[in-house]
């Protein structure tokens, strides 16, 4: 299995996405740290990967947005102990309620969103740097939007946070590159059968959805030895072609 030996953290991995990576990653033989704040929904991925006989992961309750830079520095610490190094960290954890126009969009729903989908990516990859460094290779892997990668009408918060999130990947691959160990990249999903799209189409034809389950060879690729070299990039998984 290409992913053996490898330790990747992953946020949001209670969620849609997060699950799906999470089982896909742990199947090709991966050790994964499912970190969300909600604990229900950890077990509940635990218990998906352990019963398909894939490599038993690690329970990491954790809550993004609240968290403190001290909590977030302890999290390296004890990746550090525990682990040794890091070879891949999946920011999947996403915050988006609704689309609003920014003539009422609250403050305090603003501020929460930024702090999940920016700042506690900036936070995670500043703590986790030093950590992933120890590996020969590592890949951090960023979860864009098709529908807000330029700017869109009600997309608010959401689509503010997700346009600088591709930014930012774009700034930290140009950092670490000269070391040649760390490689960054964003992944844009596409139109999937996720919780996320379904609360937000909820008319939808879900039929004409893409399975979630359709991005596990994608997830695979960019934490595998096959990605190693490719850095800074935006890949849509809708376009997306291994060889």
């Amino acid at each position: 299995m290409p992913l053996t030996d490898h330790v990747i953290l992953i946020t949001g991995a209670g969620g849609g996405l997060g699950s799906t990576a999470a089982l896909a990653l742990a199947q090709q033989g991966a050790h994964i740290v499912l970190l969300d704040k909600s604990i229900p929904k950890l077990e509940k991925v635990y218990d998906i990967i352990v019963k398909s006989g894939a490599p038993e992961p690690t329970l990491y309750p954790f809550d993004l947005a609240g968290a403190n830079e001290v909590q977030y520095e302890e999290l390296a610490v004890t990746l550090n102990k525990t682990y040794g190094s890091l070879q891949g960290l999946l920011h999947s954890a996403v915050e988006l309620s609704a689309f609003t126009p920014i003539e009422i969009h609250q403050t305090k729903d603003w501020g929460h969103t930024l702090n999940v989908n920016l700042n506690a990516p900036f936070l995670l990859c500043r703590v986790l740097l030093p950590v992933l460094e120890k590996s020969e290779h590592a890949s951090i892997v960023f979860t864009s939007d098709s529908m807000v990668r330029t700017p869109k009408a009600y997309s608010g918060a959401y689509g503010v946070s997700k346009i600088a999130l591709e930014g930012f990947a774009k700034i930290l691959a140009d950092e670490v590159q000269a070391k040649q160990k760390i490689r960054v990249n964003t992944l844009v999903p596409g139109v999937t059968d996720s919780p996320l799209r379904k609360k937000l189409f909820p008319g939808e034809d879900k039929s004409k959805l893409a399975p979630m389950d359709s991005l596990s060879n994608v997830y695979t690729y960019l934490f595998s030895s096959e990605s190693i070299g490719v850095t800074g990039q935006t890949i849509n998984a809708e376009t997306f072609n291994i060889n």
